[in-house]
């Protein structure tokens, strides 16, 4: 069975920069599929099939997720340590990918746990070097734990076997 789960989410409030991201991505020849949602409420709606996404399959989550910092409705730092805390998300890579180069935003992300933090570069050539690069190493030459093809839970169970 195909599955229908985006390789990347990403995590953008404005239309400008999600428009720039996707034209990367295009102008890079990056294959994956991407799911864009606008606030940091929606990517924990998508992420944990409520709301608009109660009918998402729960097993399909991304490979990747880019989060900007400065979202509306729930900020970038609370997605993230949300998406940290939950069993079922944590390992998914969280790439920070926002304007801010301040130096508490980005050991702020660390600490939540982020996998990498990178400042997006004002110019065209080295934003699309940015996308290319990370892409290549997160979705190329990185080892996952899983795939959203091939997710399984991590659950332990016991039980008491019986003397006979």
């Amino acid at each position: 069975m195909i599955s229908h789960a985006p390789e990347i989410l990403l995590v953008e409030d404005d239309p400008q920069d999600v428009e720039l991201t996707l034209r990367a991505f295009r102008s890079e020849n990056v294959q994956s599929r991407i799911e864009v949602v606008r606030d940091g409420e929606e990517a924990l709606d998508y992420l944990f099939s409520r709301g608009l996404y109660k009918n998402r399959p729960a097993d399909q989550l991304p490979n990747l997720i880019l989060l900007d910092l400065k979202l509306p409705k729930v900020g970038g730092f609370q997605v993230l340590q949300e998406i940290k805390s939950n069993p079922e998300c944590a390992s998914i890579p969280v790439i920070v990918l926002t304007s801010s180069g301040e130096q508490r935003d980005i050991a702020e992300s660390y600490k939540l746990g982020a996998n990498s933090y990178i400042q997006k570069p004002v110019d065209i050539v080295e934003f699309r070097r940015a996308i290319k690069s990370l892409t290549d190493y997160w979705l190329g030459v990185n080892k996952l734990p899983f795939s959203p093809r091939q997710r399984v839970s991590f659950k332990v169970t016991t039980s008491v076997a019986s003397d006979e």
